[in-house]
């Protein structure tokens, strides 16, 4: 499912689905960033530590199925699947988002 509206701020990914509105936190995006390096850390038992005040700098629409998220950090490589923000979206209400998917 593709959302209709997608607003970037530097606080937050705001979705607008046909069925619901969700709010994504820079630093909840940023700590569930699924690129290469931040898996491979994750799976060595060092997942990327996030910078406090951590924002949102720039997003790259990839086609009709993801984004990719840029950062005030420097990072840029993670993509960010429709379903995987939503899958985000609905760990975050239920748990403030503590594990990752």
């Amino acid at each position: 499912m593709t959302p209709g509206e997608v607003l970037l701020s530097p606080k937050a990914l705001t979705l607008q689905w046909q069925d619901s509105g969700t709010v994504l936190d820079a630093g909840v995006l940023r700590a569930h960033c699924r690129c290469a390096d931040c898996r491979a850390a994750a799976l060595r038992g060092r997942p990327a530590a996030v910078v406090a005040g951590i924002e949102l700098t720039g997003l790259v629409p990839l086609g009709h199925y993801a984004v990719q998220l840029q950062f005030s950090d420097g990072h840029e490589r993670g993509i960010y699947p429709w379903p995987y923000l939503r899958q985000l979206a609905g760990l975050q209400d239920v748990t403030g988002v503590q594990s990752r998917p």
